[in-house]
Formats: C-alpha cells, structure tokens, sequence
C-alpha cells in the first residue's frame, strides 16, 4: 500500500479522525455503565484525538504546506479557515 499523498485526502482522513472522537467521546457520556463497550469506546475516543493532534501539527506540516508552522490548535483552525478563503 502507498502512502497518503493527495492534501485533500490528508485532510479528510484528519476530520474523520476529529469526528471519530468525537461522536466516540459522546457515546461514552451516554454510555453509562463502565464494562467492556466503555473501556473500547474511551480507547477509541483516546486514539482518535492523539491521531487528531498528529494530523494537525504533523502531517499538514510535513505533507501539505511546508511553509506553515503550527502553535496551537488555534493557529491550526486559523490556517483551515485561512486556506478556505484563500480558494474562493
């Protein structure tokens, strides 16, 4: 298998992952009852945002734009929504 090279796909795999966590995290709340379900949804919720945080500060600084350094979350949200404006 080859690697991932296309930034658009890069960045679908990212938001899948945010989403991933997310809707795991929140399954997890509603899920109550600590058993075995709770232990695999919080693993996956875990994983989810560690491989997230990977794809924000890593992969789109190595694979999509090496010109940009990421600081923070917050720099990372300015520079999708900076990208977003910049294709219109």
């Amino acid at each position: 298998m080859s690697d991932l090279t296309s930034p658009a796909w890069i960045k679908l795999k990212g938001a899948l992952f945010l989403v991933l966590g997310t809707m795991s995290g929140l399954l997890l709340i509603l899920y109550r009852p600590p058993g075995p379900g709770f232990v695999i949804l919080f693993a996956l919720s875990v994983w989810s945002f560690c491989r997230f945080y990977y794809f924000a500060f890593y992969v789109i600084e190595h694979y999509v734009d090496s010109s940009y350094r990421f600081s923070g979350l917050v720099s990372f949200l300015r520079y999708l929504l900076e990208a977003r404006k910049r294709k219109r």
